[in-house]
């Protein structure tokens, strides 16, 4: 779990973060969302440790993170996975010597043992066999799926992801989505998404935290999302008109004024 309590940031007169708060749920995949701007890329940056919050606490399962020296902030890195945006893997190493590289950086495993974890990891991410391919090799999808490899490659009790499915088509970026949840649950993994895509919001949302303009403005799961009164919010999700009738419909679903089946065909 990720507690951060009051959390503030600015950058000279701007005031990026105001005065948040948020319990990041283990074994739960937690949502950041909202536009650009809204401050959701600097709170995940303060979180792991590139920008130190003005004010306010972040503790790490009762670890207060603000507070600890760099000794010691390093031995928590050891716990943390990231996948980062664009995969950031190394075009000149193999997928191998990706996965291995943070093996190669904080542990003092056998080269056989390192071995063994990166056909493990490249097994559950469903890439055996793809050891030797450089990145220049392999899709958009696959680059993703080292990404996830190489982030538990460490076994990780926290994983971060920034933006996972950008530059994905729908149907992968819906696998990548699948992933990230069995991952998280497998593992019991603090897991906290950052993201602009609504089918994650809507799959894999079990924690979301909406901000706009540096504020919290709206928490709850992918289930409470739909009935959500905040017009922010709502403004948001649902963007587009079909999008808010199908909304509307699905609380009138709720309501008991239509038919399931019925709601089901109208939206097909």
């Amino acid at each position: 779990m990720i507690e951060v309590k009051n959390i503030k940031k600015g950058f000279g007169d701007k005031t990026v973060i105001n005065d948040v708060s948020a319990v990041f749920q283990t074994g739960k995949c937690n949502l950041i969302i909202g536009t650009s701007g809204s401050g959701k890329t600097v709170m995940m940056k303060c979180l792991v440790g590139l920008f130190e919050p003005d004010s306010g606490d972040i503790n790490y399962d009762g670890m207060d993170f603000s507070a600890m020296n760099e000794d010691h902030r390093k031995g928590l890195r050891q716990s943390i996975g990231m996948l980062f945006q664009g995969s950031a893997l190394f075009d000149s190493m193999t997928v191998e010597q990706n996965i291995l590289f943070p093996l190669d950086m904080f542990t003092k495993s056998t080269p056989g043992e390192k071995m063994k974890r990166v056909d493990e990891v490249l097994d559950r991410v469903n890439l055996q066999g793809a050891n030797k391919k450089f990145p220049a090799e392999i899709s958009g999808g696959m680059k993703k799926r080292v990404g996830i490899a190489r982030a538990i490659v460490l076994n990780p009790k926290y994983l971060f992801c920034d933006e996972p499915n950008s530059g994905l088509d729908p149907q992968t970026s819906l696998l990548i989505d699948k992933l990230i949840k069995e991952i998280t649950t497998e593992y019991n993994i603090t897991t906290v998404v950052n993201t602009h895509d609504m089918n994650s919001v809507m799959e894999i949302g079990d924690h979301i935290m909406y901000m706009y303009q540096g504020n919290k403005e709206w928490e709850g799961n992918n289930k409470e999302i739909i009935f959500s009164k905040n017009k922010l919010l709502n403004d948001f999700i649902f963007a587009s008109e079909f999008l808010r009738d199908a909304k509307d419909m699905r609380m009138l679903e709720a309501e008991g004024k239509i038919d399931k089946q019925d709601l089901d065909e109208l939206l097909k």
